[in-house]
């Protein structure tokens, strides 16, 4: 991999990690037109690196909060006063909802970054999530708040996020959608989505970096890509945010629908292999 097409998968990474339109799915897309094996190991390596970058925004973008949450989680292991401010309940929950991610993604982590790495599971993704995010947004109440959050929201978002593995899901779409069907509001269930995306995120950066630096991808093209996607996704982030204040995220379902067809016809008509 070159620098000129990391800098490229740095900008799709920044503009679709946080949009609900599915990042993995536009990074596989991407590599295939640039030429790039997307079920190798150096590819998927890279994809899952690069993803740190955007995390990083959304670190720096709620610096504060997080900050918060984390005195309060530290507060509350030994003073029970504590555990009883948003704040720290916020730091339990983002920890219970990361943990059915951490677990399927381990023990699938062959079949996520094989058999799934294929344009036609991004095809599935894109089509049947779209459906779900329509559904999600006929439904939802909106009438609870982040002070609202409870256990079984976190468990519910966390369950969803595990969906978010299949590419062209998304996971920002899959654990607003999730948010949604809690009754949440769009701007509660996008942050809790958004803190939610950080544990699972760094956890599988970390993971593929030795492969990411020892396959071939090497440091340069690690570097560009993913201080690219930092500053690309810091700007999404703050998009969102007041976009989802005004506006249903079923809004991104044409796009959706528009890209998963054609991905479907240029496999069918023009010879363009799903995998590999």
């Amino acid at each position: 991999m070159n620098l000129a097409q990391a800098a490229v998968l740095g900008v799709v990474e920044g503009l679709t990690e946080f949009l609900p339109v599915s990042s993995t799915g536009h990074l596989t897309i991407t590599e295939r037109i640039l030429g790039l094996q997307t079920d190798s190991d150096p590819v998927t390596a890279f994809t899952a690196v690069i993803q740190v970058g955007a995390i990083l925004a959304v670190i720096l973008y709620f610096r504060r909060e997080i900050a918060a949450v984390i005195a309060a989680f530290i507060r509350g292991l030994r003073d029970q006063a504590a555990r009883d401010t948003v704040d720290f309940r916020l730091a339990i929950f983002v920890i219970v909802g990361t943990i059915p991610i951490g677990i399927v993604g381990l023990l699938l982590r062959h079949v996520i970054e094989g058999p799934l790495r294929s344009l036609w599971a991004v095809v599935g993704g894109l089509v049947g999530w779209s459906v779900v995010m329509i559904y999600a947004e006929r439904v939802a109440r909106r009438d609870r708040g982040e002070a609202d959050l409870t256990m079984r929201d976190a468990l519910t978002v966390g369950g969803f996020q595990v969906i978010a593995l299949v590419p062209g899901v998304s996971r920002s779409g899959a654990t607003i959608s999730a948010g949604l069907f809690r009754g949440l509001d769009r701007v509660a269930a996008t942050r809790f989505a958004f803190l939610l995306s950080i544990p699972a995120l760094v956890a599988a950066g970390g993971l593929e970096l030795p492969s990411a630096l020892g396959e071939g991808v090497g440091a340069g093209p690690l570097i560009v890509g993913t201080v690219i996607s930092f500053l690309v996704g810091y700007a999404s982030i703050a998009w969102l945010l007041r976009f989802v204040a005004h506006h249903s995220i079923a809004k991104f379902v044409p796009y959706r629908l528009a890209l998963a067809a054609a991905v479907a016809i240029a496999i069918v008509f023009f010879g363009v292999s799903a995998t590999g």
